[in-house]
């Protein structure tokens, strides 16, 4: 198993060197890789053979005079490099923002588990797009990467321990139990409900709990593909609502994507659905004046959705379970869909409600192993849990 430092070498080959030589001073079998779009940097794996790795050939990323346009080659040909190989003990990169995004992607396709450190430049602001669904580990650089100093020397070598140290460390973190892993998707407002199930359910299981803000159900699937969870107990899929309306916690379209290519068996639900995330109120865009608001927190102002958005996330659904192969249940809780949407709560609505079921009851192909099941209680009711229990278990 080999550590590899990756980076654009034909400019940073000096502060890339350094984090090699300390990591291989401990003891690790190290390879570095030039992600330079030039060509002319020295590394053991030479720029020409990861952009050999492109599509289109080397030639689509050496032979681009826009910066650009060669970096996100690059970074696309080192994704598939990455994928290509199997003795990866952990990844290091370090760079300023196009190094960051030549280096990211690759590590986003690792497992999770594989130790993955990006020194960067641009790690004190939003991190979010190069981190993504993984468990990738960002250092801010504090000065440039460029040159070696009292200050990058310390950073940098930092840096490269934290990665021994995964490594020569990760045979001491083993798992708690050989239970199978489930994954739930949970929410504030349908905590009640999965934590039940949860709770139920560890005796038998190892149940990983997601909180549903688009790059929970992103980690979720990540960890399906990976081989990682065994089974899907998808309570809250509001970040569908985000992504077709314009929160700030939406899915991408590959949602229950890992769960269609893996056939695992699936229960889910409409959790959550009845709300928009949006910041603070002041950030609400202003297309959605006249809505109705509950603030949530300083922080979280949630929107009520309306039955023809209801009606389009339904459909939405109904789409992508048709395209599951595995063992389906999908619940549809008739008493509402979260602890806002109940009798006296400020989101509670039985037309939304209506849509979203009527919905589903038309557009689902229903079959032996894909049903539908109404459930006449609120999400949040033991009742609601424990019918959602029954329908895992003739599931697996």
């Amino acid at each position: 198993m080999t550590a590899l430092v990756a980076g654009t070498f034909d400019t940073k080959g000096d502060e890339l060197d350094y984090v090699a030589e300390l990591i291989r001073a401990a003891g690790l079998a190290v390879e570095t890789i030039d992600l330079g779009t030039t060509g002319t940097g020295h590394a053991d794996i030479p720029a020409q053979a990861v952009a050999a790795h492109h599509p289109d050939g080397a030639d689509a990323v050496l032979g681009q005079s826009d910066r650009g346009t060669a970096v996100s080659a690059m970074a696309k040909a080192f994704e598939q490099y990455i994928k290509g190989r199997d003795d990866i003990a952990g990844l290091i990169g370090a760079g300023g923002s196009g190094g960051t995004a030549l280096i990211a992607p690759a590590m986003q396709t690792l497992p999770v588990g594989i130790p993955k450190i990006l020194v960067s430049t641009v790690a004190s602001g939003n991190v979010g797009p190069y981190v993504g669904p993984s468990d990738i580990a960002m250092v801010y650089s504090v000065t440039d990467v460029q040159g070696l100093n009292r200050i990058s020397r310390r950073v940098l070598g930092n840096a490269a321990h934290m990665l021994v140290g995964a490594i020569q460390r990760s045979e001491l973190i083993t798992s708690d139990s050989d239970k199978p892993a489930v994954g739930l998707t949970m929410f504030g407002v349908t905590t009640d409900c999965v934590s039940h199930i949860a709770n139920t359910l560890e005796s038998d299981y190892d149940p990983l709990v997601f909180h549903a803000t688009g790059t929970g159900g992103r980690s979720m699937e990540k960890l399906v593909d990976s081989g990682l969870v065994s089974a899907v107990i998808d309570i809250t899929t509001t970040e569908i609502a985000d992504m077709l309306v314009g929160g700030i916690f939406p899915a991408n379209e590959d949602r229950f994507g890992s769960v269609i290519r893996s056939g695992v068996p699936y229960v889910g639900s409409v959790g959550a659905l009845d709300m928009v995330n949006f910041g603070a109120q002041e950030t609400v865009p202003s297309r959605f004046g006249g809505r109705q608001f509950h603030v949530h927190n300083p922080q979280v102002t949630l929107m009520r959705t309306t039955p023809k958005e209801n009606d389009q996330f339904a459909a939405w659904i109904a789409g992508r379970l048709n395209q599951m192969r595995g063992p389906v249940r999908f619940l549809i809780p008739e008493g509402g869909v979260s602890a806002l949407d109940a009798p006296g709560q400020p989101f509670y609505d039985p037309d939304a409600l209506s849509a979203l079921r009527n919905r589903l009851k038309a557009d689902v192909l229903q079959t032996q192993d894909r049903r539908l099941i109404s459930v006449p209680h609120n999400l949040n009711t033991t009742e609601f849990a424990q019918a959602a229990l029954a329908a895992f278990k003739e599931v697996t």
